[in-house]
């Protein structure tokens, strides 16, 4: 039998199984029967519901628009699949080929799709992140939950961590006209994300919409009354507030506990794969049936000098989905990289704010054009001489021009391409907060002598 035959054979009879029932496994499932693939199909989640569509969680939902049933993904065919959901995954065994589900019972598969996402950082104490009042946000139970407690007009609302769901949180609150006190340890909110510069822009319009907004402090100790409903929050800087809710946005942790023990590159970082999506083992060799997609892969990008970067981005989760799912049914010669820059957006306090490119890979940024008085600019990111990023605040018709600069390797500082020309269009330093990734310790250790017996072993950490 040729390799083309034993092609054929798989899209005919084989059994794929894709392990995350979210959008990145759904859009994979999609595109798995698109590309003609008629064999077993089975989809895993931990959730036990349909998959939805998680932005609108922290927007729509939020402000009473849509109701968190409401954001079902919608279907693009029949993927005429078994759906396992409401157990999640608690192993892969790559010598047998089969997932472990956590109640006990064992998928066999030919090729397996791990699509597991990333679930949201709890508070750190169990106690205190227990108290009623006390909310993350990625699920739909969780959104649910909080608005609830929004629409019971709150005296105050306490918000930790001024990424982009804190902040679009906060701006929710005061769209409702909830007071709201944002707390970040870093020097401006979206800094980690967007650097100092669009950091400053941010924590104007914050104010600016009456958040009590406090950077470079800590929230300590959530506090709580007889009853266990969350009533303050302690500061390091000796302050206290008063509020009745608070909620926890402090981002999010990769789910790949579960694959522990499967021999696989993956840790907190995510799961590396190459361009093809097809997963690393611990030794960093490509691996021919287990593929990744979605928040939970990193990915190469050339574009960015092949460093790996794990994306939690709406489009990114489905534009690999697409190529790994079209990869996991072709030949070598006939698979496709996953090269695309990668686009993201928020929405907050009256502002569309969109970026394209890898903002954090950059060392000068510069308003290119529009005005920043006005909240209606793009500001582009540039590393060594060439344009990586661009950043707009209503101005997003704008960014597909800035993509093709990024793509093109365009030199840094691009001209304005319009006649609004911004007061000043000298490059600044970026300023991003130093990484915390190379805190964490290591993950493996290296064993052997000879180039055949070396190899990675992982370690576990202790924190």
């Amino acid at each position: 039998m040729t390799s083309a035959d034993t092609l054929r054979a798989f899209k005919r009879d084989g059994r794929i199984v894709v392990v995350g029932a979210s959008l990145a496994g759904l859009r994979a499932a999609e595109a798995l029967r698109d590309e003609g693939f008629t064999g077993s199909l089975t989809m895993i989640g931990d959730e036990s519901g349909e998959p939805y569509d998680r932005p609108p969680l922290s927007k729509q939902v939020l402000t009473g628009w849509v109701p968190a049933d409401g954001t079902t993904l919608p279907r693009r065919r029949d993927v005429n699949a078994e759906w396992l959901l409401g157990v999640p995954a608690s192993g892969l065994d790559l010598a047998t080929n089969q997932v472990r589900l956590a109640d006990g019972r064992e998928v066999p598969f030919d090729r397996v799709l791990i699509s597991t996402g990333v679930r949201a950082r709890p508070w750190f104490v169990e106690s205190e992140a227990a108290l009623d009042g006390v909310f993350v946000v990625r699920t739909r139970e969780h959104a649910e939950g909080l608005q609830r407690a929004l629409a019971a007009g709150p005296s105050r609302v306490l918000v930790i961590g001024a990424g982009f769901t804190g902040s679009e949180i906060a701006s929710i609150c005061r769209e409702r006209d909830i007071p709201v006190t944002v707390a970040e340890l870093a020097p401006a909110p979206l800094v980690g994300a967007l650097g100092a510069m669009i950091g400053e822009i941010a924590a104007d319009m914050q104010r600016a919409h009456g958040v009590d907004l406090r950077c470079g402090v800590k929230v300590t100790r959530l506090e709580g009354d007889a009853q266990g409903h969350f009533r303050r929050a302690h500061f390091d800087d000796g302050s206290t507030v008063d509020a009745d809710v608070a909620v926890v946005a402090l981002g999010g942790i990769r789910n790949t506990e579960w694959l522990r023990g499967s021999g696989l590159a993956a840790g907190v970082w995510g799961i590396a794969c190459d361009t093809g999506c097809r997963a690393l083992d611990l030794n960093g060799l490509i691996t021919d049936d287990v593929f990744v997609a979605g928040d939970v892969a990193r990915c190469p990008n050339p574009v960015y000098e092949y460093r790996l970067i794990s994306l939690e981005h709406w489009a990114n989760a489905v534009e690999q989905a697409e190529v790994a799912a079209h990869n996991m049914v072709s030949g070598q010669a006939d698979r496709w990289p996953h090269l695309s820059i990668p686009l993201f957006w928020s929405i907050q306090f009256g502002v569309n704010i969109k970026s394209v490119g890898v903002p954090t890979f950059a060392d000068e940024v510069v308003v290119t054009q529009g005005s920043v008085s006005d909240h209606r600019f793009v500001a582009a990111y540039g590393y060594r001489g060439r344009v990586t990023a661009a950043v707009s605040f209503n101005n997003a018709k704008w960014l597909d021009h800035y993509r093709q600069l990024i793509e093109t390797a365009a030199p840094f500082p691009p001209p304005c391409p319009t006649p609004d020309q911004p007061v000043d269009m000298k490059p600044v330093p970026v300023d991003f907060p130093g990484p915390v990734l190379l805190a964490q310790g290591a993950t493996v250790v290296v064993t052997g002598h000879d180039p055949g017996e070396r190899r990675v072993t992982a370690v576990q950490q202790h924190r």
